[in-house]
């Protein structure tokens, strides 16, 4: 059953592929866009990561790789390469990993070595951000929340969110959400007021609703709306 849903990966890139570049969807849509969104609920860009990932998957099969991909996130970053080195990359990665199938993070690592990458991080301590997931698993339900800064490397950062703290987030999953130092401050001092919630007693699921709906970066600041549901909640908990 495995093999099947994972072959299933695969075969869903390369109809997506006849779909885009036959411009079967016309039938029913003015755009490829539109279809993606309105027939699975998922964006241009989505799909464009699944039929890469089928065509990386065939060109490992084809050169008979023994370890092979289970899904689009462990090779999308093999993208950037010619058939030839997204072969040796994956090999690269495999070792890495012990033999095993290598995670996102190791065959990134591998392509950046490959590529030599000297993107700097363009992130600070103590700076607001907001966290895009784009199918990262290890970022499941961070989607959209803002993030203060905490540790930087080259190329990744320490985060804390409203409720937990994440330790080496690639730069690529981030946004400069360009907020003032007053911004920063303000988010910090959201974070606090949050953090000391979490702290006391055991909250209700309403109260932790309130506390996710903060945690998203919609803007620097409290609505009155919602600095009295704040309240609210300090109250009862505080």
């Amino acid at each position: 059953m495995e093999a099947v849903v994972i072959g299933a990966v695969w075969s869903a890139g390369f109809a997506l592929q006849q779909l885009r570049d036959q411009k079967l969807y016309r039938d029913t849509h003015s755009s490829f866009e539109r279809y993606c969104r309105e027939q699975f609920g998922h964006s241009r860009q989505k799909s464009d990561y699944l039929i890469a990932g089928a065509n990386i998957y065939e060109n490992l099969t084809t050169n008979r790789c023994q370890i092979l991909p289970t899904t689009e996130f462990q090779v999308r970053p093999l993208g950037v390469l010619e058939n030839s080195d997204q072969v040796v990359a994956w090999e690269k990665a495999v070792e890495i990993a012990n033999g095993k199938i290598p995670t996102h993070r190791i065959v990134k690592q591998v392509v950046r070595e490959m590529t030599r990458d000297e993107k700097d991080n363009p992130f600070e301590l103590g700076e607001v951000v907001g966290i895009m997931s784009l199918d990262n698993p290890d970022l499941k339900g961070k989607n959209g929340c803002w993030a203060i800064v905490t540790g930087l490397s080259k190329n990744t950062c320490d985060l804390q969110t409203w409720d937990s703290e994440l330790e080496e987030v690639e730069i690529e999953f981030l946004q400069e959400l360009e907020y003032t130092e007053e911004d920063c401050q303000a988010i910090q001092k959201l974070h606090g007021r949050i953090e000391r919630l979490q702290r006391g007693s055991e909250l209700e699921g309403t109260a932790k609703g309130v506390l996710r709906l903060l945690g998203k970066f919609e803007r620097p600041y409290l609505t009155p709306l919602e600095e009295e549901m704040l309240k609210l909640v300090e109250k009862v908990y505080g």
